[in-house]
C-alpha cells in the first residue's frame, strides 16, 4: 500500500497527488447531480398542473413531508454503505456502484411518472449510501503517513463539493424552469454518468488504494490533537474492555431503528395517500407518533445506560457530545429550509424581475459569478490532463467532454440572459448563494478559528444558531406586509440574499465543530456508534425541517408569512443563547479538551 501511496505522490497538481483531483471531479459531478435535482423537488411537486411548466400541484405540506423523509434517509444509508464497502466491495467499487445507481435514479425521475419518480428517489437514496462515505475514505487511505497534508486535501475536495452544488443548482434549475422539469432531472443524470466514467477509467492511477476491503475498520475523523495522559489512556483501555455492546444494547438499537424508519416512511404515506403503516390510535395519538416516541425513549435508554457504564471523565465527555448533537438537530431543522420553504418563498413571494440598469448589472455580476470559477476549475483540469494523460487518457477525455458540456450550457444560458430586455431570475438561482458564500467566506472563518480569538465549541454553536435566527428575522421583516393567506407577493430579493448570507455564516460556525469534537471526546470503542448517532442527529434535523416547513400554509393563513418566519427566528436564537449559557458547564464536561 505504501508503494501505491508514493506512486500517487509522484504526479502532483498544485502540490497534491493527481488522484486527489480525480476524486475532486467525481465529487463535483455527484454534487452537481445531487443538488441540481434536489432543489427542483419542491418546485416540481408544488407547481400547478395547468401552467407553462406543469408539475404535480401537491399541497406544500405533502411535498415537504416527502422531501423531509428523502433528505433524512440520505444521512442514514451511508452508515450501511460504509459497512458494505469495508466488508465486501472496497471503497472504489462502492463509489462506482453508487454513481451507477444514482444515474439510474435520475433517469427514472426524468420520465415524470408516479412510479418512476418514487423509484428514482429510492435509487438516489441507495446510491448516496454507497457513494458518500467511501469517496472520503479513499482520500484517507491516500494520505496515510502524510497527515500534515490531509487538511489541505480536504479543503480542495470540499471546494469540489461547493463547485458542483453551485453549477448543479444553476444549470439544472435554469433548464427545468425554462424548458421543462425532465430537462433538469435528465441533466443531473448525464453528469452523474460522466462523473462515474471518469472515475472508473482512472482506476489504474490508484493501484490497490481503495480496491480491497480493509481488514481493520477505521472511522476517518479529524486527528485528536489533545493527547491523553498515561493515566487517562490506561483508564480508557480498561473501560473499553469492561464496556462491550451487550445483547440488551443491540436489541435497543434494532427496535429504535425500526421505529424511526417506520415513522420516516409512514409520515408522507399518511399525508399523501391517507393510509398508515400503523393504523391505530392511543390516547388521541396516531400509531405512527406513538411508535416514533417509543423509538426515541428506547434510544435514550440505550444512550443513558451505555454512557453510565464508562468511567466519570469519559462519561462526561460523551454527555458533552450528546448535547452538541441535540444542538445539531435544532440547527439543521431550521437551516434546511433553504431547499424547502425558502425556495417556495423565492418562487411565490419574491420579486424576481429586473429591468433597465439593475437588470444589466445583475447580468454582468451573474456572468462573472459563473465564468470565473469555471475558468479556474478548467485550468485545474488542464493541469491534471498534463500530468496524467499518458496513464489515464480516456478518463481525461471523458472529463473534457463533461466540461465542454458545462461550458456550452453556461454560454447558452448567458447568451439567452443578455438577449432578454429585462431579466427574470429563476427561483432556483437563490440556492447557489450558499455555495458562493461558503467559497468566499470560508478563508475568513478559517483564519478566525486559527487566531487567539477562537471561540469554544459551545460559543461556536451559539453564534451559529443566532446567525441562523438573524437570517430568518430578515425574512420575517421582508414578509411582514404580506397579508394572511396570500399565495403570491413581490418582496425585494435583497431580503432572501441577506438571509442566505447569515445562514451560511451560521453554517461556517458549526461545520468545523461537530465531528472534530466527537473524535476528541469519544473513546475509540464508542467512535463508530457515536459517528452513527451524529448522522442520526442530522437525519432527524432533515426530517424536522420538512415537517416544520410543511406548516407554511397553515401558519401563513391563520396568522401571516411574517409570523411563520418569526417562529424560525425565535427558536434558533433561543437555543443559541442556551448553548452560550451552557459554555462553562460544557467546558467542565470536556475535561480540558479544546
Amino acid at each position: 500500500m505504501n508503494t501505491d501511496i508514493e506512486n500517487l505522490f509522484k504526479d502532483k497538481v498544485i502540490g497534491h497527488p493527481a488522484g486527489l483531483f480525480v476524486l475532486f471531479f467525481t465529487e463535483m459531478w455527484e454534487r452537481f447531480s445531487f443538488y441540481g435535482m434536489r432543489i427542483l423537488l419542491v418546485l416540481f411537486l408544488t407547481a400547478p398542473i395547468i401552467s407553462d411548466n406543469p408539475g404535480w400541484e401537491w399541497p406544500r405540506e405533502h411535498a415537504l413531508a416527502l422531501i423531509g423523509t428523502y433528505a433524512s434517509l440520505l444521512y442514514l444509508t451511508p452508515i450501511i454503505g460504509g459497512w458494505v464497502a469495508d466488508k465486501i466491495t472496497g471503497y472504489r467499487l462502492a463509489v462506482v456502484l453508487g454513481c451507477l445507481i444514482m444515474t439510474l435514479g435520475h433517469a427514472a425521475m426524468a420520465l415524470e411518472t408516479t412510479m418512476t419518480f418514487y423509484l428514482g428517489l429510492a435509487l438516489l437514496v441507495i446510491g448516496t449510501g454507497f457513494f458518500k462515505p467511501n469517496i472520503t475514505s479513499i482520500i484517507s487511505e491516500m494520505y496515510k503517513g502524510k497527515e500534515s497534508k490531509k487538511d489541505g486535501a480536504y479543503t480542495i475536495f470540499y471546494m469540489g463539493v461547493n463547485a458542483g452544488a453551485f453549477f448543479g443548482m444553476m444549470l439544472c434549475g435554469y433548464l427545468a424552469e425554462n424548458f421543462g422539469w425532465s430537462w433538469g432531472f435528465g441533466l443531473a443524470g448525464i453528469f452523474m454518468f460522466l462523473g462515474m466514467l471518469q472515475f472508473w477509467l482512472a482506476g489504474s492511477l490508484f493501484g490497490s488504494i481503495g480496491a480491497k476491503p480493509s481488514k481493520v475498520h477505521e472511522v476517518e475523523l479529524p486527528q485528536n490533537i489533545n493527547e491523553e495522559s498515561p493515566v487517562e489512556r490506561e483508564g480508557n483501555k480498561i473501560d473499553e474492555k469492561r464496556n462491550p455492546f451487550t445483547l440488551f444494547d443491540k436489541i435497543l438499537i434494532i427496535l429504535s431503528s425500526l421505529g424511526g424508519l417506520l415513522y420516516l416512511f409512514n409520515d408522507p404515506l399518511e399525508k399523501i395517500d391517507g393510509t398508515s403503516l400503523a393504523p391505530f390510535e392511543l390516547f388521541g395519538m396516531s400509531g405512527s407518533n406513538i411508535i416514533v416516541l417509543g423509538a426515541l425513549v428506547l434510544f435514550l435508554i440505550l444512550l443513558v445506560t451505555r454512557i453510565a457504564r464508562y468511567i466519570p471523565i469519559v462519561r462526561d465527555r460523551i454527555i458533552a457530545v450528546s448535547i452538541f448533537g441535540l444542538f445539531t438537530v435544532f440547527f439543521f431543522a431550521f437551516f434546511e429550509q433553504s431547499l424547502g420553504s425558502m425556495t417556495l418563498f423565492a418562487r411565490d413571494y419574491t420579486s424576481r424581475s429586473l429591468v433597465g440598469n439593475s437588470a444589466m448589472i445583475f447580468k454582468i455580476v451573474d456572468a462573472l459569478l459563473t465564468t470565473i470559477p469555471l475558468i479556474i476549475i478548467t485550468w485545474v483540469l488542464f493541469l491534471l490532463s498534463k500530468k496524467t494523460f499518458s496513464r489515464i487518457g480516456l478518463s481525461n477525455i471523458i472529463l473534457g467532454v463533461a466540461f465542454a458540456g458545462i461550458w456550452f450550457l453556461v454560454i447558452f444560458r448567458l447568451v439567452n440572459k443578455f438577449a432578454e430586455l429585462g431579466n427574470e431570475i429563476e427561483a432556483t438561482w437563490f440556492g447557489i448563494l450558499n455555495s458562493f458564500f461558503i467559497i468566499t467566506l470560508a478563508p475568513l472563518f478559517s483564519r478566525w478559528w486559527e487566531s487567539k480569538y477562537n471561540p469554544s465549541a459551545a460559543m461556536k454553536y451559539g453564534i451559529g444558531l443566532i446567525l441562523l435566527g438573524i437570517g430568518f428575522a430578515i425574512l420575517s421583516y421582508g414578509a411582514s406586509d404580506i397579508p394572511s393567506g396570500a399565495k403570491t407577493a413581490s418582496v425585494s430579493m435583497i431580503f432572501l440574499i441577506l438571509a442566505y448570507l447569515f445562514h451560511t455564516m451560521g453554517e461556517l460556525c458549526l461545520s468545523p465543530v461537530g465531528l472534530s469534537y466527537l473524535s476528541k471526546l469519544v473513546p475509540a470503542r464508542m467512535i463508530g456508534f457515536m459517528f452513527g448517532v451524529w448522522y442520526l442527529a442530522i437525519a432527524v434535523g432533515q426530517k424536522a425541517a420538512g415537517t416544520m416547513g410543511g406548516m407554511i400554509d397553515k401558519i401563513s393563513e391563520e396568522y401571516s408569512l411574517g409570523t411563520f418566519f418569526l417562529i424560525f427566528t425565535l427558536i434558533p436564537i433561543g437555543v443559541g443563547l442556551v448553548s452560550i449559557l451552557l459554555n462553562p458547564v460544557l467546558k467542565k464536561l470536556m475535561h480540558g479538551v479544546r
